[in-house]
């Protein structure tokens, strides 16, 4: 006899043997101790908010072990709402999602869904994913032009897009307003009163030498004003990561950018203007023994704006 026809009347006779032996009954410890029905005077609303309340449970629980509710009832309470991955039931106890296919194979003795897949598959109720979705969201935050222009009484710190540097006295008691705004403006930029000869510009925060009142009068810079630009950049930043953490938001490193000041308050001579754009608030001192003199505490002001990024997640079900 062949070698081949040999081994695969063996393989036969052992195939045979092993299909008549009986089949291994299967332990399956469903733990259905936490299973709770809800009670209701209605049956159908009880099945399906129990189903709701236990949803990722088994149905075992509720039908075969319990016999809280039978398979068949249990079918008729929610078939109208199987929407298979949908949820189309939302109770009182939670959402009822409806039935997957082996679930429905389960529920009807095969006449719907499909049948044939594992026991864990029947049993097992779906609990639906959630899927957790992130956006960001940036926006400004800074100088509001609706609020401007500012009266020069005004406090700095009501406008939320102004910083501005402590008060700076003249020094010296005047009767004269335009004398004690000028002698103010140059204080509040770290000249002495008496200079005339300089102005400083926002942009560069740079004061320069006077050369020609009646055309440009920029000479060669003279050096960087007072508070220079590394403080107003340090106070732009700092300003703007309170606005954005007062928004539930954070601060975006390095958006800050410093604008002009509040105003384009100018004296009556271009020597005596510090700068298109650099706002000076003025507030009066008198002189308590001399009715008519005065000094001013005066202080600049200046724009800004940056970015805030938020994060939103949110969990969809």
């Amino acid at each position: 006899m062949p070698k081949f026809l040999m081994l695969g009347i063996a393989l036969f006779l052992l195939l045979a043997a092993a299909s008549s032996a009986p089949a291994q009954a299967r332990s399956i410890p469903w733990d259905c101790a936490d299973w709770q029905a809800f009670a209701h005077d209605d049956r159908t609303t009880s099945i399906l908010e129990s189903l709701a309340e236990n949803r990722g449970k088994t149905l075992y629980c509720g039908i075969d072990q319990s016999d809280t509710f039978t398979k068949s009832e249990t079918w008729e309470a929610g078939k109208d709402r199987n929407e298979r991955d949908d949820t189309v039931y939302y109770g009182e106890r939670g959402q009822f999602r409806g039935f997957i296919a082996a679930q429905e194979g389960y529920l009807t003795d095969g006449e719907s869904g499909v049948t044939g897949v594992s026991i864990d598959r029947i049993f097992e109720f779906p609990r639906e994913e959630r899927r957790r979705t992130k956006r960001v969201k940036r926006f400004d935050v800074g100088t509001d032009t609706e609020q401007f222009p500012i009266n020069a009484a005004a406090s700095c710190g009501q406008v939320l897009g102004l910083i501005c540097p402590g008060e700076s006295n003249t020094g010296s008691w005047v009767t004269s307003q335009l004398t004690g705004g000028n002698y103010a403006r140059n204080r509040a930029v770290g000249f002495a009163n008496s200079t005339t000869g300089r102005h400083v510009t926002w942009d560069t925060n740079l004061w320069y030498t006077d050369t020609n009142y009646n055309a440009d009068p920029r000479g060669a810079a003279g050096g960087d004003a007072s508070p220079n630009n590394a403080w107003w950049q340090g106070q732009a930043a700092a300003a703007a990561e309170r606005a954005c953490r007062a928004r539930g938001a954070r601060y975006v490193a390095g958006s800050a950018q410093l604008g002009p000041g509040h105003s384009e308050n100018r004296g009556s001579l271009q020597s005596n203007d510090n700068g298109p754009g650099l706002g000076i608030f003025f507030r009066r001192v008198p002189l308590p023994s001399v009715s008519n003199a005065f000094r001013y505490a005066s202080r600049q002001s200046r724009t800004w704006e940056a970015t805030c990024k938020k994060t939103i997640r949110r969990t969809r079900k």
